[in-house]
């Protein structure tokens, strides 16, 4: 029921952002046209404006601004929702410019600027109510975490620190006599227990005595993964692969996920040789080596293959044997940096796709010897090898930006696992979206 209620938020959110944009749509063209503002003027802006805002809201998507998971202090919003109208502002004179043959009619100019402004003015406002209403106390899902442990502790400060969630938390060592009675004093909406209920009999009796409630019950896992978005490798066993890791039902998703490579892949090439001269011309001027690196990396099953990139590095920047990439690598060119910003060095990769070696989004793909040399120090990491590795991923976006370290390697992990257990189309969409966003924004590694 919990993830049903946090769907709930998301597209009430969802609504309310439409609901503000007509909403200062109207009220543009009664100010701009006052007493001659009539329903035949409404329908041709509403047809033309419709388009718009479709494109508008898919900015926000991208922007983060539908992620509760993601907490927003007054700046931060500001700074988002600007960022979003300036982008937005430059998306509506594009497409109005393109669009004036099916509305000769209309003429956007003054209509446009002031539909912005109000636009912006409403939908701040609208999300400063939403945010402090999903907080307010009176409508919080109180959560009671049963045992305290490392990970009821780590998911207690993931609960507080995004309060815009709605969630309220407390955490108690032991069960009460009367688990059920002491949930109706508290009005405790969830359950989470970090007990094994299968083994532990008298919990799962007390906690069966709630289900009349209504109480929501789950197991420390499950709502660390709703909630973190990520899966607690140091507290799960093996057995939650067997009960997580329906491979069966993914058959489709992974039939049209191919062929979704494919033709974005081949669209890629087209769209991007163009800029393959320019790219080889500076890369060789900048310094010595070949233009195109290659590098065995570990697929899907553990099968190896040749990844290809253009070279971002110095010539021989291992000649000291493997090592990570850095923050700041001295290795990297100045071109190289450039192309790492923008993801221009994985254009070759592309052909990595066709192959079937890699797909547009999936784990990082890792070097064999990392992979050995990690196996042995982080438990179930040959489990992010169940799926083919991508161009893009949950880890890359959610995670450090390095794995330059055991516990930096340990954190991507958790979201490789995370995606691996709930790969879709929506979940591959969602990242391929967020990847847009860092890449314009300049935040590329």
């Amino acid at each position: 029921m919990s993830s049903l209620i946090l769907k709930t938020k998301k597209i009430s959110l969802l609504l309310g952002d439409v609901s503000c944009l007509y909403l200062a749509l109207y009220a543009t063209l009664f100010l701009r046209y006052g007493s001659d503002f009539d329903s035949q003027q409404w329908d041709k802006h509403f047809q033309a404006f419709s388009l718009i805002f479709m494109a508008w809201l898919i900015v926000f998507f991208i922007a983060d601004l539908y992620d509760l998971k993601v907490s927003y202090n007054n700046l931060a919003l500001l700074s988002n929702y600007a960022k979003a109208t300036i982008i937005n502002g430059i998306i509506a004179v594009l497409l109005f410019y393109f669009l004036t043959p099916l509305f000769p009619d209309i003429k956007p100019q003054r209509v446009l600027i002031i539909d912005i402004i109000f636009s912006a003015g409403l939908l701040i406002i609208w999300r400063k109510l939403f945010y402090n209403l999903i907080k307010s106390p009176q409508i919080a899902n109180r959560v009671l975490l049963i045992g305290v442990n490392d990970l009821s502790q780590e998911l207690l400060q993931e609960i507080n620190k995004r309060s815009q969630l709605g969630y309220q938390a407390q955490i108690i060592d032991q069960l009460p006599d009367n688990l059920k009675r002491f949930c109706i004093n508290k009005n405790i909406d969830t359950l989470v227990s970090s007990e094994k209920l299968h083994s532990d009999k008298e919990t799962a009796r007390k906690i069966f005595d709630c289900l009349s409630l209504g109480i929501d019950v789950y197991n420390i896992s499950g709502f660390y993964e709703l909630i973190a978005q990520k899966i607690p490798v140091k507290h799960i066993e093996m057995s939650w692969f067997l009960e997580n890791l329906s491979e069966n039902t993914k058959k489709s998703y992974e039939i049209l996920k191919r062929m979704i490579d494919i033709f974005c892949a081949i669209i890629g090439l087209i769209l991007t040789i163009p800029l393959v001269p320019f790219i080889a011309l500076i890369i060789k001027l900048e310094s010595r080596g070949p233009i195109i690196f290659k590098q065995i990396r570990t697929g899907k099953n553990g099968k190896e293959f040749l990844a290809m990139k253009f070279r971002s590095m110095i010539n021989d920047a291992e000649k000291n044997g493997a090592q990570w990439a850095a923050k700041n690598d001295a290795r990297v060119t100045r071109f190289g940096r450039l192309m790492r910003m923008t993801r221009l060095d994985e254009i070759p990769q592309l052909i990595n796709i066709l192959r079937g070696e890699m797909s547009l989004v999936g784990p990082r793909p890792e070097r064999p010897e990392f992979i050995e040399m990690l196996s042995e120090q982080i438990p179930f990491y040959r489990e992010r090898l169940l799926v083919l590795p991508g161009l893009a991923g949950w880890a890359q976006l959610m995670g450090p930006a390095y794995g330059g370290s055991t516990e930096e390697t340990l954190e991507k992990l958790q979201y490789d696992l995370y995606y691996v257990k709930n790969r879709s189309l929506m979940l591959d969409l969602s990242i391929i979206l967020k990847t847009i966003r860092v890449v314009l924004s300049g935040r590329g590694q």
